[in-house]
Formats: structure tokens, C-alpha cells, sequence
């Protein structure tokens, strides 16, 4: 099972939304508002590194109000 980091850059006013969207996507495992650079912190799970990327090219990207996403694979 592969694993990632994202870290979300959202509209502002629309951090809740986002994050109560993206918990509704299948592999999205936690979504929390954070502090710091990035608005919202996103654990997503797959069956492998290819699918978890296009999870976050499909679904995830598709989100109304994200900006940016940064994808961090956990290799350990």
C-alpha cells in the first residue's frame, strides 16, 4: 500500500469546504486545517504510487477552491 502527504493551498474562506470534500474521496484517509504555508493537510492512501497519483490529477484536483497541491510520497 502506498502513501502521501499533500499539502493544500485553498481559496481563502474555503478551507472547511475543501476539507469536508476531500474526505468523501475514496483513499483519502485524514484531511486536517493546518497553519503555515499551506491551508489544509491531506493523508491519501492507495495501491500504489501511480493510482494515488491520478486520485490527486482526477478527483482530488477537481475539488472547488483548492489552488495548489503538493504531493510528498512516504517512501519508509
Amino acid at each position: 500500500m502506498a502513501k502521501a502527504y499533500l499539502e493544500i493551498d485553498v481559496i481563502a474562506g474555503k478551507e472547511k469546504e475543501v476539507r469536508d470534500a476531500l474526505m468523501e474521496i475514496n483513499g483519502v484517509k485524514s484531511a486536517n486545517l493546518i497553519s503555515g504555508q499551506h491551508d489544509v493537510l491531506a493523508v491519501v492512501k492507495g495501491e500504489s504510487y501511480e493510482a494515488i497519483s491520478e486520485s490527486v490529477l482526477g478527483e482530488i484536483g477537481m475539488v472547488k477552491g483548492i489552488k495548489k497541491t503538493t504531493t510528498n510520497f512516504v517512501f519508509d
